[in-house]
């Protein structure tokens, strides 16, 4: 496939097997999906996926609110190796722009993966910011943008385009909801889309005749209604 699959999620068993898969080019994360994943000690979780995933790129994400602290915690989090991009939010939550603090980290070799991205305004200001020598990736939640009503397509499309004076930059298709998300961002020739567990074991239906997937979802609901000893 023309797209980068970056496989998304918190879970050590399910990384470590995305990474053997051999299907996956890349891993992003965040507080939430770790918080939901019970992990208790972010260091110690990044070093533990670290030391097992050490030749592709690895995203982890700041949490401080305020762009001094987050820069303290991007530089501590780029230190922990070559592969590590560190994920830093558009805004803070007072919806101060992160841009200053993202020209200062790609200017000096850090490998940002900017994050939570939904407008082209944004993607405008982070495409000024970032450094035209250091690898960046642009994180727009095309997923969060269908769930407005809207296609993200298009968005996607001159988002695509906005960043073509950064060819270090790389535009990420983020919460992808369907299987038909990754055809349609590799179509319009994003770089990377973000893919959940649930969805990358799905890719696995590419070509699958259809006929046969319609029998095959008949048996379930009879297999079903069996084991659940339904009677009328």
């Amino acid at each position: 496939m023309r797209i980068k699959i970056f496989a998304d999620g918190a879970d050590l068993a399910s990384m470590k097997a995305a990474h053997a898969s051999g299907r996956v080019q890349g891993f992003t994360t965040n507080p939430t999906l770790m918080r939901q994943a019970g992990v208790t000690d972010y260091q110690v979780f990044a070093r533990e996926v670290l030391k097992e995933i050490r030749d592709l790129p690895v995203s982890f994400e700041v949490f401080a609110d305020d762009f001094e602290a987050m820069g303290e915690q991007a530089r501590l989090i780029s230190s922990w190796g070559d592969n590590v991009y560190v994920k830093i939010p558009v805004t803070n939550t007072l919806g101060q722009s992160s841009a200053d603090l993202v020209r200062e980290l790609s200017a000096s070799g850090v490998k940002v993966n900017v994050t939570a991205l939904l407008t082209l305004e944004q993607v405008d200001a982070i495409a000024e910011a970032l450094h035209p020598t250091t690898p960046a990736v642009v994180s727009v939640f095309a997923g969060r943008i269908a769930d407005t009503g809207m296609d993200p397509a298009p968005i996607m499309s001159v988002a695509l385009e906005r960043l073509q004076g950064r060819p270090m930059a790389e535009l990420l298709w983020a919460s992808p909801r369907e299987v038909l998300n990754i055809y349609q961002a590799a179509e319009i020739g994003c770089h990377i889309i973000t893919v959940s567990p649930d969805l990358l074991a799905k890719l696995a239906l590419n070509g699958k005749d259809l006929a046969v997937y319609s029998l095959e979802t008949v048996a379930m609901f009879r297999r079903d209604a069996i084991q659940a000893g339904y009677s009328l």
